[in-house]
């Protein structure tokens, strides 16, 4: 596990300080603000010759009604529970899930909006998406692309103004001490309102490593045409995994600006970075931390800022092509298959124990129905036997799970093999999720496995009462 960074650097989109020329520092001040029309919203582009659209939301729908919650997890506060204080960056504002900060306007686009109070308190949004498994197929290519416009706020009323579109390793989620050795791809920042974007890579170690931390392995750009901040524009990440080496390339408009290559990267880094389940993906607008302090070389923001300035999202999609996409497995049908066996990096739908103690089983409405296993509260279990898990060692587990459990109700799911008491090999916490059908996927970490075992999800609670459901699990080298 690598160091961590000290107080203060960033554990999510870290940027200690970042390196600029005094003319980039000093254009803060000079460029003047500026209003404008705002574009028009488009609707999502037909998919591309020769790819396929796996994922996309458009926000469509009534104005100030929040984004789609099977689609979307709503940030708040100040940091994930047991993360980093500040989000680990520096950034000052509290993320809510008022529809003041964030909210779809009834145009087709997502609203993400900063406000400051009487007593200069900052508010905003940042959301990341459901689903933790975006990746290329095998030998494929996977693309995230998004159609943003950045805050129409510049010159010194920008101070502290820090959108992004950007990507997580799944297993940051629920871990958050991981970075950045699980990936990070920022597929569109902005500081400060100048007009530039930037991508960033982190990977490897902090501090240091192949992706020199905390500043990453970066470049940046000009908007073409219109500013960034005066126009939409389409942001874009492809991850190839079809050339040699494997590349990592950024867009915007459709015009290439930044590439790193596995190579650049190096082992084990790449492989750790890239050997997962995915990425899930992250829209925020953060005011003041390391990046743009570190563009200013002062602290921002000050009393000059403006409140105010959202940042418009038309669309997010992802798309990918070529290679082997990954084998599915049929929900099961009813009653649920018994006997055992299975390959433990497929998808082992959890109704499909062999045995059980009070665990029981309903329908559910997530990924294409079936079902799902429920009522789970302290002390129960559920056993699969003759789970093969090859002799490459499992790293990982993730689960589908969904609560509706009451304030202060939480436990554990906990992963142990062949006995329902032997010492958990990797666990979770996790408490209400919304509802009891409003399911994530969250990952773990295990110790090592290889070989056949008899796999016991166990759940551990210090409250009686039910506090998790379970759709399905998978392993992951």
């Amino acid at each position: 596990m690598p160091t961590q960074p000290p107080t203060g650097a960033r554990t999510g989109r870290r940027r200690l300080i970042r390196r600029v020329t005094a003319g980039a520092a000093g254009a803060v001040a000079l460029v003047a603000s500026v209003a404008v029309v705002i574009n028009a919203n488009a609707s999502v582009p037909p998919t591309p010759s020769g790819w396929t659209s796996v994922w996309t939301d458009d926000f469509v729908g009534s104005a100030n009604t929040l984004p789609d919650s099977a689609n979307w997890i709503i940030d708040t506060g100040h940091n994930y529970p047991g993360g980093p204080a500040n989000w680990g960056t520096g950034e000052i504002q509290n993320y809510t899930n008022s529809t003041q900060n964030v909210a779809k306007d009834g145009n087709g686009n997502l609203r993400i909006t900063a406000l400051r109070d009487g007593s200069g308190n900052w508010t905003s949004a940042r959301i990341e998406t459901q689903r933790t498994n975006f990746r290329p197929p095998a030998g494929g290519v996977m693309a995230m692309e998004g159609r943003i416009q950045m805050p129409n706020i510049t010159g010194a009323p920008a101070l502290g103004y820090w959108p992004a579109f950007w990507a997580l390793g799944s297993p940051y989620r629920g871990n958050y001490q991981n970075w950045p050795s699980i990936g990070e791809f920022d597929i569109m920042e902005n500081v400060n309102g100048i007009n530039n974007v930037h991508g960033v890579l982190h990977c490897g170690v902090a501090p240091g490593g192949p992706c020199n931390e905390f500043n990453g392995i970066g470049a940046n750009r000009a908007c073409p045409g219109a500013s960034c901040q005066s126009a939409f524009h389409t942001y874009r990440f492809e991850w190839d995994e079809s050339t040699s080496p494997k590349q990592l390339r950024w867009y915007v408009d459709g015009q290439q600006f930044h590439t790193v290559t596995q190579s650049q990267v190096g082992e084990p880094h790449w492989t750790n970075m890239t050997n997962h389940a995915g990425y899930f993906m992250l829209l925020n607008l953060a005011i003041g931390g390391g990046f743009p302090n570190g563009v200013c070389g002062c602290t921002s923001p000050d009393g000059g800022t403006q409140p105010g300035a959202s940042m418009l999202v038309d669309y997010v999609t992802v798309q990918t092509r070529g290679g082997t996409p990954p084998p599915t497995t049929q929900p099961p049908t009813s009653p649920p298959p018994t006997g055992g066996g299975g390959n433990a990096y497929s998808r082992l739908q959890a109704e499909s124990f062999n045995a059980n103690n009070g665990v029981g089983t309903e329908a559910t409405t997530d990924e294409g129905g079936g079902q799902n296993i429920g009522w789970l509260a302290n002390g129960d279990w559920a056993r699969y036997d003759n789970i093969d898990f090859g002799s490459t060692p499992a790293t990982n587990f993730q689960a589908r799970v969904a609560s509706g459990a009451g304030a202060g109700i939480s436990g554990l799911l906990e992963v142990r093999l062949d006995s329902p008491t032997a010492t958990p090999i990797g666990s979770f916490a996790v408490g209400n999720t919304g509802g009891w059908q409003t399911w994530r996927t969250i990952p773990a970490n295990i110790s090592n496995v290889t070989g056949k075992h008899t796999v016991y999800l166990t759940f551990t609670s210090g409250q009686p009462a039910d506090f998790l459901n379970v759709n399905w699990f998978t392993f992951v080298h």
